[in-house]
């Protein structure tokens, strides 16, 4: 019997778009990778660019260009179109024109016929994530935000220079809003399986200049320290995405800090924030309640108060 082809849409071809379909590419994630952008001339371009790639990769992953209404078959459509904000704003600044795009894109593929994943890194991304919820009327396991993944690569990226050990084996997250009102789980990151805190309260002289709250605003503000300097931020959310999406096609069930709709988790409903989640075949396996301090629950309940403000100052339909 013939393997089924996996197939992702990536709507945006700008440098995020590329740069995840360079990953997918080269991790040989999927069969076939279709880009979508608002020109279609700069969606051919990076397809021909991309498809130059086969000779040297392990495997052959088709590209092309394809449009909004080509999406009935495809498995996952990665959402990367958007604006960006300009120096001196918020992510939560370009909120009126993301719900302008994103509902336009999200009802042009729904007609298509689609019902497979949404992966979003289309900024503001816990926002954006919860218009696509409701545009798409799919059920919430559907619908994944790239949320705090990147903000977490971050974190342990940060942690791996000061305690000079591989990123790989630091575990913990950012959670919350991806955004100014993110936090560090400190109860929750371990090195090597052992607590953060325990290490520094065994190692007081040795780790004496270590300062978590510095680590967790460079972890915050790591997106605008780029921002700032290129214009961009382009090769860690796309290397997040593939990330993402290789969970759902192989079916792996990673746990990844992604922005999910809550449901009653951590106390929450009617909002969407990063929270580690088992990602797997479908999406969404699980949302992971961690058991937060009382402290780390009360700067996400504020987390998602921000984000649920934002939420109901939303154009309505007529307005």
């Amino acid at each position: 019997m013939a393997r089924k082809s996996r197939k992702v849409t990536i709507v945006g071809s700008g440098l995020v778009g590329a740069a995840c379909a360079y990953s997918m590419i080269n991790q040989s994630i999927c069969d076939e990778i279709m880009m979508v952008d608002r020109t279609y001339d700069r969606a051919v371009a990076q397809a021909l660019d991309l498809s130059h790639c086969m000779d040297f990769t392990s495997t052959r992953t088709k590209v092309h260009a394809g449009n909004l209404e080509d999406c009935r078959d495809v498995d996952v459509v990665v959402l990367t179109a958007g604006s960006n904000p300009k120096p001196g704003q918020t992510r939560l600044d370009v909120l009126e024109d993301a719900k302008k795009i994103t509902s336009d894109i999200v009802s042009r593929i729904m007609s298509s016929g689609f019902d497979g994943v949404f992966v979003v890194a289309a900024n503001p991304v816990d926002i954006v994530t919860y218009i696509v919820r409701e545009a798409s009327g799919l059920p919430r396991h559907k619908v994944i935000g790239t949320g705090t993944s990147l903000d977490s690569a971050r974190l342990k990226t940060l942690l791996s220079d000061v305690f000079s050990i591989d990123p790989r084996s630091v575990n913990g997250y950012a959670l919350g809003e991806h955004g100014e009102s993110q936090f560090v789980a400190w109860s929750h990151v371990t090195i090597g399986g052992k607590p953060i805190l325990q290490i520094l309260d065994q190692h007081k002289e040795r780790f004496k200049d270590v300062d978590l709250n510095e680590i967790a605003r460079k972890t915050k503000d790591a997106g605008w320290e780029i921002f700032t300097r290129k214009g961009n931020t382009q090769f860690g959310i796309g290397n997040a995405l593939a990330y993402i999406v290789r969970s759902i096609l192989n079916d792996e069930h990673k746990i990844i800090a992604i922005s999910a709709i809550l449901e009653g988790e951590y106390g929450q409903s009617g909002v969407c924030a990063g929270v580690p989640a088992i990602i797997g075949e479908g999406g969404i396996q699980e949302v992971v309640e961690l058991n937060l301090t009382d402290e780390e629950q009360q700067k996400f309940d504020d987390s998602c108060s921000i984000l649920r403000s934002a939420i109901q100052d939303l154009p309505r339909k007529g307005e």
